[in-house]
C-alpha cells in the first residue's frame, strides 16, 4: 500500500494552523531529540555537505578570494531545501518507531514528486544567480587583492562592507525562497499538494504568522550560516534544523500530516 495520501488535500485542509513563538522552541527541541535518536546516520549524511564545503573553501584559499566564503555560506540557505527529502524520510521512520538506515535517505529523494524537484531546480538557479552577483560585487569592492583565510581573520573594513552589501542582496533572495519553499516542499513530499497549491499554502502560512515565521527564518539562517563558516558545526546543526523544520511543518499543517507511514 502506498505511503502517500491518494489525493492532495482540499484548499480548506491546507489552511495553516495558528503558530506561536513557543512552537519554534518546541520544534527545535524535537529536532535535538531526533538527532539524539539517530546521531550516526544524521552526522554521516551531513558529512557529505561538510566535505563539499571543505572543497569549496580550499578552492577559495587557493585563489586567494577567501571573503567569498561569506557569500557561499549565505548561499547555502538557497540550496538547503534540496536536502530536505533525505532528512524527511529518516525523520518519518523515527517518528513511527522504526529503524532508519542510510538507504532511507536515498528513498526520500527517490519518492520526491516532480513538483518538489521543480522547486529544487529554482533553488539551484537562484543560488547560481546569487554566486554570480556576489562575484561581481566582490570584483568591485575587493578587486584582485589577495585575501586568504588568515587575512580574513583581521576583519578589515573592505571585507565588512562587502559582507554587508552581499547580505542585503542575498537576504532578498532568501526571503523570497523561504516564503515559497518553507512549507511547499513538505506538502508536496507528503502528497498533500501539487506545485501551485503547495506554493500558495506556503506563502499563506508565512504571511499569516509573519513575525513568528520571520523569527524562524532568522534563526534558521543564523544557525546554518554560522555553522557553514565553522564547518564541523554543520554536522550537528544541519540535521537538527532539518528535523525541527519537519516538526514545525506538522504543527503548521496538522491535518493529515500523520497519514504517511515510513
Amino acid at each position: 500500500m502506498s505511503d502517500r495520501p491518494s489525493a492532495p488535500d482540499t484548499p480548506a485542509n491546507l489552511r495553516p494552523a495558528p503558530i506561536a513563538f513557543s512552537d519554534l522552541g518546541a520544534s527545535v527541541r524535537f529536532g535535538v531529540e531526533q538527532f539524539r535518536a539517530i546521531p550516526l546516520l544524521s552526522v554521516a549524511f551531513s558529512a557529505l555537505f561538510v566535505a563539499i564545503g571543505l572543497l569549496m573553501y580550499s578552492v577559495l584559499e587557493f585563489g586567494q578570494i577567501a571573503p567569498m566564503s561569506l557569500s557561499l555560506a549565505g548561499g547555502f540557505m538557497l540550496v538547503g531545501p534540496i536536502l530536505l527529502a533525505g532528512f524527511f524520510s529518516v525523520s518519518d521512520k523515527v517518528r513511527k518507531g522504526r529503524h532508519a538506515a542510510f538507504g532511507d535517505i536515498w528513498d526520500g529523494f527517490r519518492r520526491m514528486p516532480r513538483g518538489g524537484w521543480v522547486i529544487s531546480f529554482v533553488c539551484g538557479l537562484l543560488f547560481l544567480i546569487w554566486v554570480t552577483d556576489a562575484g561581481i560585487l566582490y570584483g568591485f569592492m575587493v578587486g584582485r587583492e589577495p585575501f586568504g583565510f588568515l587575512r580574513l581573520l583581521r576583519i578589515e573594513g573592505v571585507v565588512v562592507n562587502y559582507a554587508a552589501y552581499s547580505a542585503i542582496m542575498g537576504g532578498i533572495l532568501a526571503l523570497i525562497l523561504f516564503t515559497v519553499s518553507a512549507f511547499s516542499i513538505p506538502l508536496i513530499y507528503d502528497g498533500r499538494a501539487q506545485l501551485v497549491s503547495g506554493v500558495v499554502a506556503s506563502v499563506r502560512a508565512v504571511f499569516g504568522r509573519f513575525w513568528v515565521m520571520m523569527c524562524w527564518a532568522v534563526l534558521l539562517a543564523g544557525v546554518i550560516i554560522i555553522s557553514t563558516l565553522l564547518l564541523p558545526l554543520l554536522l550537528l546543526t544541519l540535521p537538527v534544523m532539518a528535523y525541527a523544520s519537519r516538526e514545525l511543518y506538522f504543527r503548521t499543517f496538522p491535518s493529515g500530516a500523520d497519514a504517511r507511514t515510513a
